[in-house]
């Protein structure tokens, strides 16, 4: 149980105490009305003795009563009705509410704080709890008393108001004071009226009520004084008159009213009554304001007597009719329900409201001085201790003599045992009969209700030994004969003594209160003395600390005929249990809920709201997500039947927001009562900030800003740039792409250097994105921001008139700022356009996102806040699981959706900072600002659309489409450039007019090349042009992958488009290839915040397998060409179709080769077969053979200024011209990479040492700039159509022998080695030539007739003379050995050579010049006929400043095969 103001000491003796009535003259009743009082209350205060008593037991012995309180009250003769003593309760305990604004009490019960008497919910979270730690924090805590004050004003009132009953004499009056005024005409005659009213209610049968303790009542003579306006001397000599009559022990004088009531103001006198006329204001103050008074009036008085209220009086038959009614009889009319099963609440709050009104204006005890409260309290001593006290002690003796006399046995009772109190009644029923009945009834004079009596005078004086044993005694005799509710009676106070008894000689017996209860209950069916019994022995055993047996106890009182008693019992057992030694939490909030249950069913919501906020505390984030939602909702319901709107919205907001388990109906039942609560509270401040909704959940980290218009969708043939847009998932690698391509055009632009204001172009801000800066928008561009919503509930929800909610700075750049806050868009539509979804439907448990916009018209700052919208349901709602919707929710089939308006922030928390010491060690969160733009001046913006691009290409295919640039905003722009990674799968033609063919059209199959119409006399030999590189954009050093779009006039205006060819070859690698643009452009007026701007693109081409190429050059052994400078090369060149047909491809017809090169050319074919068309079906290759020549020594000075030679043999009967677009363009960004290569190389050049040079000058003699491109044509079939397709494929030459190919080759991966754990001694490269750089050094060759006559039977031996020519191949001096013995190496090459000799000297020595041809004149000699090789020679060079000798080796020489013939 809760914490009680009283202990159980004090509260027991305070419950039970001697009754005195008081019956007071029409006279005597208007001088205390004076003070709003009656008599009885003016006594009320003072009624508590302030020292301690004596008086004598039985024995003789002195018994010591302390503070003593007598209860006076006026003579009613109506018993209370149930009904009404009902309403009393009701009103007392709505009444009593915990004070609002208190410090709350805290009881600190295991890991719960639980705030007991406060409204307010606190309680901490972990489920597990520790609570045998509790106990000592629970006992030492100041805060450990949470006291329930309604609790306690309940079982005050319902004690005091407990009607008199036969079987126990408690409160049965044992005086009477009978009051008069010294101001009445005869006094005397007063006091005997009253004297024998007095005896005719006591002893006349008519009056059933009130109780009268013993015949011989004590009769009290009160003359009442007024001080102000009495006479005092009358007054004195009445007195002395009494004390003749009556005795000086009987009789007394009591003067009041010092002073009149006008006077009050002079002074503030303390006013003791209010506290007790408030408490029990019903049954004490309505008695006189609108109850029947209470009064006796003389047969022969005025009908218009002064009542207790002021009414008029009816008298018939000298006895006024208010005797018949009690104060807490209810009027028929207003209050049905006078049995016992009424409702408890009947009007409490508003009686309760009206009576409050009427107390507070009157001030009671106007007229008394605090002289008159000495008097007073004088009073009440001397009638204590002269009259009351003797009284009972004479009773008590008098009892006791006359018990024993009876028997005739020992004097005293205390060895008394059943048998002298027998055999004297006379039984009225059977004891058969008792069985059916709550037992028989003594008459009043029978000696077991004798010692009862004695019991309970002897109990009221606080003799508990005496009347405990006087209990026990009655208790046998009552079970003895079966008289069930007088053995319950002597069985609660005999527990009740034994407890109080001085010193504790016996433990408190509990098992004679569970007996009582029992008996009450089952057998009397008494309910009222049952509930006595709990109380009483609820705080017993509490002041006991056995908090689980009152718990019990409580409990097992609750019962359906009384919902306010139940609640009250299920409160205190609830707080039984917080209060034990370990503090069982769980069960205590659960008996909160019970009895939150049955308040509300007694109609107290305030208390109903208070134990279910207080068991909210520990049910709170366990878990328990139904238990939860159950009493949110109860809280939600109480709070708005109690007008506290704010506590409904926010209970109800807990049911939504958490994960909720309900089904469906039960949500959608949920949000209908909110929205509806919701609705209330809004229309109470329409005009205030718009609330928090707490439906859909926004996951703000996931919200998307977006700066640009939407893309247009493809149109036809135009294909709109992809750019950036929100249906584009993010890719942290493709975004570091951009990023890449981004800063190599802004170096570029910048010569070089990134500038260190640059920050790369953010078009789309997400939680990937860095949001550290202030995003830039540009006034007049949308800015479009994605909300991510999510329903979590199992019903619909619809969001109407959904927008963003922002706030606008302007800022204009002359210095000033003017500070507008615009919360709304109704305010400056012109600032800030916004749009307005009007209905956006999340399905039940469903995720989806809203975008919405915003129109910058301004520039300055801009922060977004968050979205408003209307919230409510699809329509059509239900009532579920027997809950209602409230009052106002339309619940028919299709129900008017109902929705409120409300707002929901969008709050993004920054990434966690990691960088310093002190980030690392705290949790601290950098700012992210993708909802704060900033609005900057206009800027142009381009658009780009691609015209006939396509989707599929063969490998190395050249197809020609448009791009269009158009500028759709209002500011001109310039410097187009496009970057990216792939440079060499696009072009816009060559710099120059000339080399770009006009359009398609002007050749034959709409060719995309430049061509030219050729006579067949030139087929087979090569026909020569030539191009600077610089003209392509490609130039040593220059970055290919930037490239600037020739605009016309390089700017594009406002509203202007430009539509320029773009030819495109497909990549040499099969499969799907992403290629990335990226358009650079600037405005034409410099803009300070930004200085350029970009548009994406990416293009998806998928490629397709055509042709392989691979070709090599090799060194011709033949004589020289016509000018004898320079060797001539044969090139081979394999041409295979690995095209599977898929795309439908007949055949490819190679329709020309040419080459490309400073220093080389084609000269012309050398294919024997007179196959004119080249032609590959599926899967054929096909092998070529090119002879190439030097270019001339004036071609050759040209390198310096980048010229390449273009040589075209031609295999159709149109040449395409190589040197023009596109086929140089491709040519050149295909060689551009190669040409990064060579100023890495020279800058290596000079550190090196002597040795190296040498071997750089032997490796270029191996070396061969030679490109070799092939033009085909392919002949695809496609719906019937057949369609010519045609390309280039590339192949470069670098050295002599060494194959090279068209397609990128997989570079092998080297296989694993061991680790090996030494240090190799010589970390230097060798720096030895490979035998293939060395065998082009010197180039050999035989000059000598391929077959030869000889008569050798004239002439045995055959002279051949043989030319020897060396060609130095380097640009440095050599030194030659030529050495022409055999090499011995085996019998068997013997054989071959053997056979012939060489005549003359066998070694030369010669020295070669830069790029020298040596002749040397030999002669080989033969014996008999025969095919012979000539090519033995052996040359070996150096280089003449170098020691080391390498021998060229002759092994890629071709066999010199001489024929010998006889003649």
């Amino acid at each position: 149980m809760a914490q009680c103001v009283q202990s159980v000491q004090e509260l027991i003796p305070d419950s039970f105490v001697p009754c005195v009535a008081a019956l007071c003259s029409d006279e005597a009743e208007r001088l205390t009305r004076l003070n709003h009082l009656s008599f009885a209350e003016l006594l009320k205060p003072f009624s508590r003795l302030t020292s301690e008593v004596h008086m004598r037991d039985p024995n003789n012995q002195l018994h010591i009563i302390k503070n003593l309180k007598i209860a006076v009250s006026n003579i009613i003769t109506q018993p209370p009705q149930p009904g009404a003593i009902r309403k009393l309760l009701n009103d007392v305990v709505s009444g009593s509410q915990p004070a609002e604004g208190l410090v709350a009490n805290v009881i600190t019960a295991g890991d719960y704080d639980l705030n007991i008497s406060d409204r307010s919910i606190k309680a901490s979270v972990p489920w597990y709890s520790n609570w045998k730690d509790t106990l000592m924090e629970l006992k030492e805590s100041s805060l450990y008393t949470a006291t329930t004050p309604w609790f306690e004003s309940y079982r005050e009132t319902f004690l005091q108001s407990m009607p008199a009953s036969d079987h126990e004499f408690l409160n049965h009056y044992l005086a009477c004071m009978l009051v008069a005024s010294s101001n009445e005409v005869e006094p005397m005659e007063q006091f005997s009226k009253l004297s024998q009213e007095q005896h005719r209610i006591q002893h006349n049968n008519d009056y059933s009520y009130p109780k009268w303790f013993i015949p011989n009542t004590l009769k009290y003579y009160v003359l009442l004084h007024d001080v102000s306006a009495g006479d005092e001397q009358r007054a004195e000599s009445i007195y002395e008159e009494m004390k003749q009559k009556y005795g000086t022990q009987g009789c007394y004088l009591l003067k009041i009213n010092s002073r009149t009531s006008n006077r009050a103001s002079d002074e503030q006198i303390p006013d003791p009554w209010s506290q007790y006329l408030q408490k029990s204001s019903i049954q004490n103050q309505e008695s006189y304001e609108d109850g029947p008074c209470t009064i006796t009036s003389n047969k022969n008085s005025d009908s218009n007597l002064l009542s207790l209220d002021g009414l008029d009086n009816e008298v018939k038959d000298g006895l006024p009719n208010n005797f018949r009614a009690h104060p807490l009889q209810l009027d028929q009319s207003s209050d049905p329900s006078n049995s016992i099963d009424g409702p408890d609440h009947v009007k409490s709050a508003s009686s309760l409201h009206e009576t409050k009104k009427a107390n507070t204006g009157i001030i009671h005890g106007a007229c008394l001085t605090l002289t008159d409260h000495d008097r007073i309290r004088q009073f009440i001593q001397e009638f204590t201790f002269r009259g009351l006290l003797p009284h009972i002690e004479k009773t008590i003796r008098q009892l006791n003599d006359q018990l024993i006399s009876r028997k005739g046995l020992s004097r005293s009772l205390f060895s008394a045992t059943k048998k002298w109190f027998s055999g004297s009644k006379v039984p009225e029923k059977s004891i058969n009969e008792l069985k059916n009945t709550s037992g028989l009834l003594y008459p009043p004079e029978a000696p077991e209700l004798q010692i009862r009596k004695m019991a309970d005078l002897c109990f009221l004086v606080q003799h508990y030994d005496l009347a405990y044993s006087c209990y026990h005694t009655a208790k046998k005799d009552f079970l003895n004969d079966q008289a069930m509710l007088y053995a319950a009676g002597a069985l609660e106070m005999a527990a009740v003594s034994a407890f109080l008894q001085p010193g504790a000689p016996r433990p408190y017996p509990a098992h004679y209160m569970d007996t009582a209860i029992q008996t009450y209950r089952d057998i009397c069916r008494n309910m009222v003395l049952a509930e006595r019994c709990v109380l009483l022995s609820a705080e017993i055993l509490k002041s006991q600390s056995k908090y689980s047996e009152a718990a019990a106890l409580l409990i097992r009182l609750t019962s359906e005929d009384s919902d306010l008693r139940s609640a009250l019992l299920l409160e205190q057992a609830a707080h039984c249990f917080i209060n034990m030694k370990s503090p069982m939490v769980r069960k205590y909030a659960f008996h909160m809920i019970l009895a939150g249950h049955r308040f509300s069913k007694a109609g107290q919501k305030k208390h109903a709201l208070r134990c279910y906020c207080q068991a909210m505390q520990v049910y709170k984030g366990k878990g328990w997500s139904l238990a939860e939602d159950h009493i949110n909702f109860t809280i939600g319901r109480q709070s708005y039947t109690l007008r506290q709107l704010d506590n409904a919205v926010s209970a109800f907001r807990h049911i939504l927001i958490n994960e909720s388990k309900q089904s469906a109906a039960q949500q959608g039942a949920f949000l209908r009562e909110y929205l509806y609560v919701y609705k209330n509270v809004s229309q109470l401040s329409p005009d205030g900030p718009l609330p928090q909704l707490p439906l859909p959940y926004i996951n703000s980290s996931a919200t998307r800003v977006f700066f640009g218009h939407d893309r247009r969708p493809a149109d036809g043939e135009k294909q709109a740039a992809t750019h950036v847009s929100l249906d584009q998932e993010y890719d942290s690698e493709s975004s570091q792409q951009w990023r890449e391509l981004e800063e190599q055009v802004v170096a570029m632009v910048n010569k070089g250097i990134i500038p260190s204001s640059f920050y790369p172009t953010q078009y789309c801000l997400n939680s990937y994105s860095d949001n550290s800066r202030f995003p830039l928008a540009v006034v007049e561009e949308p800015i479009t921001v994605e909300v991510a919503f999510r329903n979590p509930l199992k019903v619909p929800l619809l969001l109407t008139d959904l927008s963003l909610l922002w706030k606008f700075q302007p800022k204009d750049f002359s210095g000033k700022d003017n500070e507008e806050v615009k919360e709304l868009i109704t305010g400056e539509p012109e600032m800030i356009g916004t749009e307005v979804i009007s209905e956006f439907l999340i399905n039940s448990e469903e995720s989806k996102v809203a975008r919405l916009k915003l129109f910058p018209h301004h520039i300055g700052e801009l922060h977004i806040l968050g979205v408003v919208y209307n919230l409510g349901t699809i329509q059509g709602s239900m009532t579920v699981d027997g809950i209602g919707a409230l009052p106002g929710c339309h619940t028919g089939k299709h129900s008017l959706s109902m929705s409120v308006r409300g707002r929901q922030d969008l709050e993004i928390q920054g990434p966690r900072l990691n960088n310093t010491k002190e980030e690392k060690t705290s949790i601290k969160y950098g700012p992210d600002r993708r909802l704060d733009p900033i609005i900057t001046e206009e800027m142009p913006l381009l658009e780009v659309f691609f015209i006939h691009f396509p989707t599929g290409l063969l490998c190395g295919e050249i197809r020609k489409a448009y791009v269009e640039f158009v500028n759709v905003s209002k500011c001109p722009l310039t410097a187009l450039k496009v970057v990216s990674k792939r440079p060499e799968f696009f072009t816009f033609g060559g710099n120059t007019a000339v080399l770009t063919p006009l359009s398609p059209s002007a050749s034959e199959n709409c060719s995309a090349y430049k061509t030219v119409v050729t006579d067949s006399t030139s087929v087979c030999t090569a026909l020569i042009s030539s191009a600077s590189s610089v003209d392509f954009g490609i130039s040593i050093g220059s970055q290919p992958e930037v490239i600037p779009v020739p605009l016309p006039d390089t700017v594009l205006l406002p509203g202007a488009s430009v539509q320029l060819p773009m030819w495109l070859r497909g990549p040499d690698e099969e499969g799907v290839h992403e290629i990335n643009f990226l358009f650079y452009y600037e405005s034409v007026e410099k803009q300070p915040k930004i200085r350029h701007r970009i548009l994406r693109h990416t293009a998806v081409i998928c490629t397709s397998r055509s042709l392989n190429v691979r070709a090599t050059v090799c060194r011709s052994n033949s004589l020289e060409d016509e000018e004898g400078r320079g060797g001539n090369m044969l090139v081979f060149v394999d041409v295979e179709n690995t095209n599977t047909s898929e795309a439908g491809v007949k055949e490819f017809h190679i329709v020309q080769v040419s080459s490309s090169s400073k220093l080389w050319k084609l000269q012309n074919s050398v294919n024997l077969a007179e196959n004119k068309e080249a032609k590959l079906a599926s899967r054929e290759k096909g092998k070529f053979c090119f002879k190439a020549v030097r270019c001339k020594e004036k071609e050759a000075a040209m390198q310096a200024s980048e010229r390449y030679t273009f040589a075209d043999i031609i295999f159709g009967n149109e040449q395409i011209i190589s040197s023009a677009s596109p086929c140089a363009d491709f040519f050149y960004r295909s060689l551009s990479s190669e040409l990064k290569k060579p100023q890495a190389q020279l800058s290596l050049h000079t550190e090196k040492h002597s040795i190296e040079d040498a071997v750089r000058l032997i490796q270029k003699c191996s070396e061969v700039d030679l490109n070799i491109i092939i033009l085909w044509k392919a002949y695809v079939v496609e719906d019937s159509k057949q369609l010519i397709l045609e390309g280039q494929h590339h192949v470069i030459l670098h050295t002599i022998g060494k194959e090279a190919f068209s397609y990128p080759q997989k570079q092998e991966l080297p296989e694993m080695e061991l680790l090996k754990f030494f240090r190799p001694e010589n970390t230097a490269v060798s720096s030895r030539p490979s035998v293939d750089q060395l065998s082009n050094l010197i180039k050999t060759s035989l000059h000598y007739p391929e077959s030869f006559n000889h008569p050798f039977h004239q002439k045995s031996l055959c002279l051949v003379p043989v030319t020897l020519l060396l060609s130095n191949c380097s640009k440095a001096d050599v030194d030659v050995i030529v050495d022409l013995r055999h090499k011995t190496t085996s019998p068997e090459a013997l054989e071959i050579h053997g056979s012939f000799t060489w005549l003359g000297q066998t070694q030369y020595k010669l020295q070669l010049k830069s790029q020298e041809i040596h002749s040397l004149q030999l002669k080989a000699c033969f014996v008999h006929t025969g095919v012979y090789n000539l090519g033995t020679p052996r040359v070996f060079a150096k280089l003449s400043d170098q020691v080391t000798v390498f021998e060229t080796s002759q092994q890629n020489s071709m066999p010199a095969l001489i024929i010998i013939n006889n003649m």
